[in-house]
């Protein structure tokens, strides 16, 4: 489930600085497009990060041992 989790979050981050590229060209940087989804962008690739903590914190995500 975590793994179908993480790799949704990846494609949605692709996904959004993709359509960031889109409207940069568009709009050729004068639209607030751009500045909305790369703030999306931030805010998956947060989410994202935190889920890797807590996916390592309680166990879903196997630590080294060396």
């Amino acid at each position: 489930m975590l793994k179908v989790l993480v790799f949704l979050l990846l494609v949605a981050i692709v996904g959004s600085l993709f359509s960031g590229l889109v409207f940069l060209y568009r709009d050729r940087g004068a639209g607030e497009r751009t500045v909305r989804v790369l703030t999306w962008r931030i805010g998956l690739s947060i989410a994202l990060f935190i889920l890797l903590l807590i996916g390592f914190r309680f166990g879903f995500i196997p630590g080294y041992s060396q």
